[in-house]
C-alpha cells in the first residue's frame, strides 16, 4: 500500500482512506448496516477502525460493498455474492500480470 500523505487535502482522492463511517457508508449504498457487517464476516471488506473503534470504509471498499448489493438485489445469497467478487478480482488481477507479461515479452 502507497505512503500516506499528511497533507489532508490528498486524502480527499485516496481510494484506501478510510473516510466513511458505517452510517454514511450504509446511507450511500442504500444498504443496512447489518449488510455492512455481513460483508465483513464474509470477508469481502474488512473496515478499518477509528481510534473509538467505530467502523470506517474506503472508497474501494464501498465499491466493492455496492458490487455486493447488485448481486444480493438480483437474488445472489450474501456468502455468494462475496464469493463472487472476489473471483472477479482475482481475474482482474490474473488480466493485469498477464498483459504486464505479455507486454514485457515483445518489448525488444
Amino acid at each position: 500500500m502507497p505512503p500516506r500523505s499528511t497533507r489532508p487535502v490528498d486524502k480527499l482522492d485516496d481510494d484506501d482512506y478510510p473516510a466513511y463511517t458505517m452510517g454514511r457508508a450504509a446511507e450511500m449504498l442504500g444498504a443496512t448496516p447489518a449488510f455492512l457487517r455481513a460483508l465483513g464476516e464474509h470477508r469481502l471488506i474488512t473496515p478499518l477502525r477509528s481510534e473509538g473503534g467505530h467502523r470506517r470504509y474506503t472508497r474501494y471498499q464501498l465499491r466493492l460493498a455496492a458490487r455486493a448489493r447488485e448481486l444480493v438485489d438480483t437474488g445472489t445469497q450474501i456468502e455468494a455474492a462475496c464469493r463472487i467478487i472476489n473471483l472477479e478480482n482475482q481475474l482482474e488481477q490474473a488480466r493485469r500480470i498477464n498483459e504486464e507479461l505479455h507486454t514485457h515479452s515483445t518489448t525488444p
